[in-house]
């Protein structure tokens, strides 16, 4: 199964990345602007403006440019960052923890909200209750990120004081010795609760912008889900054999409606490192959303284009990691893969034995001798011959 999954999706992944790079580098080179003459400055001669630009490669024809950076892509190499003048990788490396910690913990707020409130709404399905949860996950789809996150500054920061405006951790604490990069779980390796508190507290807010617009999706997937297995028959089996009302719902009903979430959720986090670019710049956290907004206003292409690639090729990646789960967790999946393998197995099967037979079929000039020994098969039904014989 799992080299099935892989053999069908690494195709489809090469061509994506392939299309992302051409795209992104498109894009980037159609932004205003000229970095060579960005980073001599404004009194910088021509000379000076043209020797950069020949230093950087922009001096190249477009497709010529496009083919270095390809070949580079193949070998792990995204290029030079115009602003940091360090190694896009390098660059991407540092932030990428940050924004993973913030998009692991808005997808957490995702599951632990959307998917009581998916329950509820369909358990009292047009009720209040129901109707509350569909309200709510249609504000969480339909409002901007960056609309939210300043209302939540505005409010929690600027008037109530409970959380702090922006950052990641505490500037007076300092940053925990580095283990994994993710500040909640170096904090705990380090025993240091201030810093783990502190990370909590810049965490909150960002995460729960980030999570709002997925909130809404799970909540309105597992409602789906859950409306499906409600009315099937062994719930009805079970309510019959007197089981609790409950008891069905949370334990036979829910992690059967989670299965068709798997996908939903997986690709939420994909979704999620796209979301932080906006979430980011409102609260200044220095993940790899704030880096590629500071790289547009540079027109640093290579950080711009580097970050579409990497966040473009874990998409993917989770997308495939997503199949595999889901043929794990429902059977069906497993079960049709089995019965295509062998329905191929047959066709193979019939195709080789009829190209057999064709091989091995009487020639023309052995035509009288065949009518003769197979008076009532006509020579041309190789099969029939083969049957007989």
């Amino acid at each position: 199964m799992f080299f099935q999954i892989l053999c069908k999706r690494l195709p489809w992944l090469i061509l994506v990345m392939l299309g992302v790079s051409v795209i992104t580098f498109i894009v980037s080179h159609l932004i205003p602007g000229d970095p060579a003459r960005l980073i001599a400055g404004d009194r910088a001669t021509e000379e000076i403006v043209a020797g950069i630009r020949q230093k950087l490669g922009l001096d190249l024809p477009l497709y010529e440019q496009y083919w270095v950076y390809l070949k580079g892509l193949l070998h792990g190499d995204l290029g030079t960052s115009i602003r940091t003048g360090r190694p896009v990788v390098d660059d991407l490396l540092a932030f990428f923890p940050a924004t993973l910690e913030l998009a692991i913990v808005a997808l957490v707020f995702s599951m632990l909200i959307g998917i009581p409130l998916g329950v509820l709404s369909a358990v009292y399905k047009n009720s209040w209750v129901d109707q509350l949860a569909r309200t709510l996950a249609v504000t969480g789809i339909s409002m901007p990120a960056f609309w939210l996150g300043l209302g939540l500054l505005i409010i929690f920061y600027g008037h109530l004081s409970w959380f702090p405006s922006g950052g990641r951790i505490d500037s007076l604490l300092g940053d925990p010795p580095t283990v994994t990069g993710f500040f909640l779980i170096d904090s705990l390796i380090a025993g240091d609760w201030d810093l783990f508190s502190s990370t909590v507290e810049h965490l909150v807010l960002p995460a729960f912008t980030l999570s709002f617009v997925h909130l809404g999706v799970v909540a309105r997937q597992i409602r789906s889900s859950m409306l499906e297995q409600l009315s099937e028959d062994y719930v009805r089996t079970a309510q019959a054999y007197g089981l609790g009302r409950w008891k069905i719902i949370l334990g036979h009903a829910l992690p059967n409606a989670l299965i068709p979430s798997v996908t939903v959720l997986g690709l939420a986090m994909g979704d999620l490192l796209y979301g932080a670019v906006l979430t980011e710049t409102v609260f200044g956290w220095p993940g790899m959303g704030l880096y590629v907004v500071e790289s547009i206003q540079a027109l640093d292409f290579p950080a711009v284009m580097g970050f579409a690639v990497l966040v473009s090729f874990v998409y993917v990646l989770l997308n495939m990691l997503v199949d595999l789960l889901y043929s794990v967790l429902d059977p069906r999946i497993k079960d049709a893969a089995d019965e295509h393998r062998q329905h191929y197995h047959n066709f193979a099967t019939v195709l080789f034995a009829r190209l057999f037979l064709v091989s091995t079929a009487p020639q023309p000039h052995d035509a009288a001798r065949a009518a003769a020994n197979y008076p009532h098969v006509s020579c041309r039904n190789s099969g029939a011959i083969a049957d007989r014989a």
